[in-house]
Parts: structure tokens; sequence; C-alpha cells
């Protein structure tokens, strides 16, 4: 079997999207690998959620295939008048949330920043062959706390793979 290794596009194995011989390899094979940073200071003081900039797309070959998505974002948040603070994340696919964090990342009343680096993972079964945006979405639990990721420009980082069914 061929393998085609572009460094913009990750790996796939050269076949056509929804034919009988889409999937080329046994169950559990990763068939492509997709991945995306993201570098900008983005900050929201907000309990709504909003984009961290974060994204990548992948399209699957199977719609019997699964998407093993790996996410790092560096955070902060400083709020010294509260002692009941906290960062909601979610992913999002197409437009649709997937899997909340909502508030799970938790905060005391502080003079000082809270620098931490948050990592997540999450299986999805799309049931699709057509292209997948995944992105990541974050929100302060009130609004007296400003909640920021990708802190002094580090960047944060998306993979997607596409596993075999």
């Amino acid at each position: 079997m061929t393998t085609i290794i572009d460094g913009t596009a990750g790996i796939t194995f050269p076949v056509t999207a929804g034919s009988a011989s889409a999937v080329q390899a046994s169950s559990g094979r990763v068939l492509q690998v997709v991945s995306a940073t993201y570098a900008t200071a983005t900050s929201s003081s907000s309990s709504t959620f909003s984009d961290t900039g974060l994204t990548a797309t992948i399209t699957p070959s199977s719609s019997a295939s699964k998407i093993f998505i790996i996410i790092n974002h560096n955070l902060n948040q400083k709020d010294s008048s509260n002692s009941s603070n906290a960062i909601g994340f979610q992913l999002v696919r197409n437009g649709t949330n997937i899997s909340s964090l909502a508030n799970a990342i938790g905060f005391t009343a502080t003079a000082n920043p809270l620098y931490f680096n948050a990592s997540f993972s999450y299986f999805d079964s799309p049931a699709s062959i057509s292209a997948l945006t995944y992105k990541t979405q974050f929100s302060s639990y009130n609004n007296t706390a400003t909640a920021y990721v990708q802190i002094n420009n580090t960047p944060a980082f998306i993979t997607l793979m596409e596993i075999a069914a």
C-alpha cells in the first residue's frame, strides 16, 4: 500500500472517500493524522463560550471511522475579588458542542495570576465522510474574572486522528 506523507496535511492513505475500499487498514489502525497550532493570546470575561482560535479539519475516509482528538491549551485567570472562579472549555464539531468541561478548571481568590496547562482528549464517532471541523471554545465562570488562553502567545495544539473501525 502506498503512503502519502504531506507536511501540511498529515499522513493519509490514498482512497476514494465513501468507496467500498475506503478502509484499507484493520480495525484500530490510524488512517490519517491532522494537527494544527494557534498561538495568538485570547481572553474573555464572559460566561458565554467564545472561540479560542484553535481549529482543525479532517475528512474521514469511511463513515465507520472514529476520530480521536487530543487538545492542549495554556491557561491563566486572575481575580482577587471572587473565590469562586473557573474556566470552562468545550469541544465543538461543525458548530455543535460535543464535549464540555464547563467550569471544570477552578480557582480560588488570589492577587497573583494562576498559570497552568490543560490537556484533554475525546473519542468521537461522527458517522460521516464529509469534512469535520473541530475547534475549542472557552468561557469565564462569572463576569468578574478574565480568562486567558495561549498565554504570552504560547501555542495551543489540536491533533485529530482517524481510526479505522
